[in-house]
């Protein structure tokens, strides 16, 4: 096994604290082949030709979930579409199944249990897909620890790194809702773009369900992948970079813009802001930075994405990709794009 990489400082250890995430992350590749930390997700090369995408996620309670935001049902379904989430990033095409490792308090009531797996095969049922099996362990804390099981089609992965220059970054859904959602569930104060605060009661009420629909019971949006094959230019080779906007929006365009050697290029006025939340002086924070949307978040070429669009409802035009070293630039004035970078674990 490699050695990892020194610490930071002279004769100082740092903390997780101290890394964060992304630069813990960079320090665990020195455990795996090159790339393989690079995507949403493990491609794994099967005997008789497919190929495998393996992914897992951890809800850890009080960091992912607690019981005033949502119950057991609601957490199992996040759960499950999290992960199915990353599987549609890489491009997947048929869903295996998953595993669930369980850890609770050994008061945790079986009701409890029953609705969070009620929840994940309820998720898992619109796939058509089966709950595998998995572990349960006492802990001090609810956790779970859910590893999802996909196979790619025959025309390939979706990958970070497969943007290039001149692609049109698109996404397939509106982003910012799930923190509205979250907002309102919380009972957080809300703010208008002219007026003070605003009572949550004042919002619209269409808005406000969608808003905890999408923070409770998000979709995966594997139905994106089949609408890409649809819409992929006749003779034009699959080259799609992407990946899905769970640690928000701007996280996943860095994301993006980094691995394939570019800085995007952002239409201010084509941010993916429900209409409705738009006169929020939150919304344009949340849009970028608020996460757990997932939805996918993609680097095109032109003609592809406008194929795209036509094809799928709901796809948004972001900007484009251009020469650059990652960053995020506002067009018209490329100025560095300011605001919330989404969730950041260990910070």
């Amino acid at each position: 096994m490699p050695e990892p990489p020194a610490a930071c400082g002279e004769g100082s250890t740092p903390t997780l604290g101290d890394l964060g995430e992304w630069r813990l992350l960079e320090r665990l590749r020195a455990f795996a082949p090159p790339g393989q930390f690079d995507d949403d997700a493990a491609l794994i090369e099967e005997r008789a030709g497919g190929v495998l995408v393996v992914n897992t996620d951890v809800l850890v309670e009080g960091v992912h979930f607690n019981d005033a935001t949502m119950g057991p049902g609601d957490l199992g379904w996040r759960a499950a579409a999290a992960n199915l989430s990353d599987l549609a990033a890489m491009g997947c095409r048929e869903v295996v199944g998953l595993t669930v490792g369980l850890v609770a308090p050994p008061r945790t009531p079986w009701a409890w249990v029953e609705g969070v797996y009620g929840g994940l095969t309820a998720a898992l049922a619109t796939t058509g897909a089966p709950l595998l099996g998995g572990d349960c362990s006492s802990g001090s804390e609810r956790l779970l620890a859910v590893t999802a099981l996909g196979r790619l089609g025959p025309q390939g992965p979706i990958r970070r790194q497969d943007g290039c220059a001149g692609d049109v970054l698109v996404c397939s859904g509106l982003h910012g809702l799930s923190r509205l959602g979250l907002a309102l569930l919380l009972e957080q104060p809300l703010h208008g773009l002219i007026t003070g605060s605003i009572a949550a009661t004042d919002l619209n009420e269409d808005l406000r369900q969608r808003a905890i629909a999408a923070h409770r019971r998000p979709q995966a949006r594997l139905d994106v992948v089949a609408a890409l094959e649809q819409s992929q230019p006749p003779g034009d080779p699959w080259r799609v970079g992407g990946t899905d906007s769970s640690d928000g929006l701007a996280a996943a365009l860095t994301a993006i813009a980094g691995t394939s050697g570019c800085d995007a290029l952002l239409d201010r006025s084509a941010l993916p802001i429900d209409p409705a939340m738009a006169p929020l002086r939150e919304a344009t924070d949340w849009c970028l930075g608020g996460g757990e949307d997932f939805e996918l978040v993609l680097a095109l070429p032109e003609r592809w994405a406008q194929r795209l669009q036509a094809c799928l409802p709901g796809v948004h035009c972001l900007g484009r990709l251009v020469a650059g070293t990652g960053r995020l630039l506002w067009q018209g004035t490329e100025e560095p794009l300011q605001g919330p970078a989404g969730f950041r674990h260990f910070g």
